[in-house]
């Protein structure tokens, strides 16, 4: 009982963020995983303090954002005026275009003087995710050193900051041009740093400020959900590793009165959530932002979410009808497809997605193997249906033991260097990727018999593209220093045959999973893998009960279902909200 006291304490005792109850350094940095509302709750303070008389710059890098029609204005990475209020100026830069910018300049260098074939795979490895990050922090490290900037604003807000990985990177002691001429190994995630000694003074004195306590504070953004929580908590100790120490947690969209149904229930879950989290919560400052009836996409609707009134209105939103899980579940078995992926950004229901089409496979006579990374999901499915069988790949071990296996490969004659650059491209989210994909070819190897193969975490495009590059693809075996087994040789090719395998979208009604489920379809698509199928997860417009503070939820959803259904060529299934 003792416990069950301390945690409700948690919940009870998070203060509602406002100008008012929050202390702020010069610099505030907003990061967290996609969607949590960090453009939102970044722009709803840069207002607020405007409104107060404050001098603001607000410099947004999320590839999401649409600053341009929440503030009615157009915007550039240059920091321009609001129209109303004169002492807020605010840049927006496409980190997309930035990282494309980015790619050309490193690559042409060497345009007529490497053979094509390597100039390919250094496109490749400056294709991912990791090249973008480099790249906004390429843009705005100015905004970071720049001293004019410093005396001109009180306050400095970025909307998306660099996560540890990045900043690791840009510590590391030598130029990736050093690299390539010093060590035959290759990497996946590296090739970005290309030409950044010009940069690496400005580059140094940007994480030294970011590691003075008293000038800037990094504002960890989550809603109250098990996946955005448990990314944040590792952001935080990534940060804590480079000496970044000053942090406030914002958890963004909490409901803090029930209004119906769908309220009640999604209360009881973010409580849930909330407590099991309260040891390290307890070791922070606490904010949160409640979780509005409104859509705060305009100025007057962001200046109100740190209000103490919390709009509501009737639900008037009629139901609608779409394909259901149902009808992907007899489309697959009317297809040639075996292998079926679940893929999609932290937060979406991959797992859960995954694990719901296994057990439907399997409770209509099909043997089933599902290939999950949650423990839990498994001992669930194993229990339901004896022609379901569950392996349990444990990413942490898996990505430890490809990590043993590359550096016990490396010869006597590598410098420090080298390896300082190995381990941290060891850390990247591509190698992540590709020790799943070991464990798993492992997994697959005697499974011959089985009707469907299902998995509940697919590698992307980008890390799939790497795999199967004569450069290195090959390599990364090599890595490995030992025999390689002929389901790895072998998986590769099954993946990139339509017929058999196909990648499930998994994503949500809302703006920043379509957009990174839009980004991940483009990167299969880049690497020519089958990705038909589309699932929204948990939508509230197909649901009978009536709520208050949904209603306008509900219409939001219904305008990016529309949007998956014309990027999905109609192929997209709904999973209702509560259906668990």
């Amino acid at each position: 009982m003792e416990d069950a006291v301390v945690e409700m304490d948690v919940v009870r005792d998070m203060r509602r963020i406002n100008t008012k109850s929050i202390e702020l350094t010069k610099y505030l940095f907003f990061t967290g995983k996609g969607g949590v509302g960090k453009t939102t709750v970044s722009c709803a303070l840069a207002l607020n303090l405007a409104k107060e008389g404050f001098s603001i710059a607000l410099i947004s890098t999320d590839p999401a954002s649409n600053l341009q029609d929440v503030f009615n204005m157009e915007l550039t990475n240059k920091l321009n005026k609001h129209p109303d209020y004169k002492n807020l100026a605010i840049a927006n830069f496409d980190p997309m275009t930035a990282a494309q910018d980015y790619k050309n300049n490193v690559v042409k260098p060497y345009e007529g003087i490497l053979p094509e074939e390597t100039l390919e795979n250094m496109k490749e490895q400056l294709s991912g995710s990791c090249t973008v990050e480099v790249a906004a922090f390429n843009e705005f490290t100015h905004f970071l050193s720049d001293e004019n900037i410093e005396s001109q604003y009180d306050y400095i807000i970025f909307d998306t900051a660099p996560t540890g990985h990045t900043l690791r990177m840009l510590e590391l002691p030598t130029a990736w041009n050093d690299y390539l001429d010093t060590t035959s190994h290759d990497a996946s995630c590296l090739g970005q740093l290309s030409g950044l000694d010009d940069n690496r003074q400005k580059y140094q004195r940007a994480l030294e400020r970011l590691r003075d306590e008293k000038s800037t504070t990094m504002m960890l953004v989550t809603r109250p959900e098990l996946s955005p929580m448990k990314e944040l908590q590792r952001a935080q100790e990534e940060l804590r590793e480079l000496s970044i120490n000053h942090f406030k947690i914002i958890i963004n969209g909490y409901i803090e009165s029930v209004h119906g149904e769908i309220s009640e229930y999604k209360k009881k879950e973010q409580d849930h959530v909330i407590e099991s989290f309260a040891d390290w919560l307890k070791e922070n400052e606490v904010y949160h932002v409640p979780y509005s009836g409104k859509i705060n996409s305009s100025t007057p609707g962001l200046i109100g979410l740190f209000s103490d009134n919390t709009e509501t209105e009737e639900d008037t939103f009629e139901r609608e009808n779409h394909p259901t899980i149902d009808g992907l579940i007899e489309e697959i078995e009317n297809s040639s497809v075996r292998y079926l992926f679940t893929m999609g950004k932290g937060g979406v229901g991959k797992t859960s997605v995954a694990t719901l089409l296994a057990e439907t496979l399997a409770a209509k006579g099909h043997s089933v193997h599902l290939a999950t990374t949650d423990p839990t999901k498994e001992i669930t499915a194993a229990q339901h249906h004896d022609n379901l069988m569950t392996s349990f790949i444990d990413e942490e071990e898996s990505l430890q033991n490809y990590k043993n296996e590359v550096l016990s490969s490396l010869g006597p004659n590598v410098t420090q260097d080298d390896i300082d650059y190995i381990e941290e491209d060891l850390r990247s989210p591509c190698t992540e990727e590709i020790a799943f994909f070991k464990s798993f070819s492992e997994v697959m190897e005697n499974n011959n018999q089985t009707d469907y193969v299902v998995v509940d975490t697919a590698p992307t495009g980008h890390t799939l593209l790497l795999l199967n590059s004569s450069e290195s693809y090959h390599k990364e075996l090599e890595k490995q220093g030992n025999n390689v087994s002929d389901s790895v040789k072998t998986l590769l090719p099954k993946i990139q045959d339509k017929n058999l395998t196909q990648m499930i979208i998994v994503t949500l009604a809302e703006a920043t999973p379509y957009y990174e489920a839009n980004r991940l379809a483009d990167d299969l698509k880049r690497a020519d893998i089958g990705h038909k199928w589309w699932v929204i997860n948990q939508s509230l417009v197909t649901l009978d009960q009536k709520d208050k503070l949904f209603s306008n939820k509900k219409t939001d959803e219904s305008k990016w279902i529309l949007m998956i259904k014309k990027r999905s060529d109609a192929n997209y299934h709904l999973i209702p909200y509560m259906e668990k």
